[in-house]
């Protein structure tokens, strides 16, 4: 049921967007210590998504609600972060599919609104223990793609630590990080 899911989001997707290579996938896997319920709320509200994935949000999970991450909250819009994406699908406690966008150092890119798109998979290995499965999907091709792929290589490194973390020893402390 799941994997059929991740098709038909994939599916649409690709089919109402020209990509040349819509077939890769940067795909990152991680265990978390928490139920699939706390970690299914890390992703889907705002309040979970502030403990490890950005310093500012605006989730609304419906069908087309809105999906931003605000990394730099204060900044102009624009420059924000991850902006004006939106949810594409989910079915609660296993998947969430959103738009996801260029950060503003590929400005060719990030010009282009929503590029690619992000398929989380949870999926429950203990009462208290889950496995989580991110795909990002809808790449182009070309030297400016390849830079893309190869960012977000690390920021999904980063951002599934992240999340690891935060199951493991609490919430990130942004305040700390900034001062750094």
């Amino acid at each position: 049921m799941r994997a059929a899911l991740v098709v038909v989001v994939w599916l649409l997707v690709v089919t109402t967007t020209a990509r040349a290579d819509a077939d890769k996938d940067l795909r990152k896997e991680v265990v978390v210590a928490a139920p699939v319920a706390d970690v299914w709320a890390a992703w889907t509200t705002n309040a979970g998504a502030r403990t490890f994935f950005a310093r500012g949000s605006n989730i609304e999970l419906k069908r087309g609600g809105a999906y931003e991450i605000l990394f730099f909250p204060d900044a102009p819009p624009g420059s924000r972060g991850a902006e004006g994406l939106h949810v594409l699908a989910f079915v609660p406690n296993e998947m969430l599919s959103f738009e996801w966008n260029a950060p503003p150092k590929f400005p060719e890119l990030r010009k282009l609104g929503p590029t690619t798109f992000v398929v989380v998979q949870l999926q429950p290995i203990g009462p208290k223990q889950t496995k989580v499965v991110l795909h990002q999907l809808g790449w182009g091709a070309g030297a400016d793609w390849d830079g893309l792929y190869a960012y977000f290589d690390k920021a999904w490194d980063w951002v599934m630590g992240n999340l690891k973390q935060r199951f493991d020893t609490g919430p990130l402390d942004w305040a700390a990080m900034v001062r750094k």
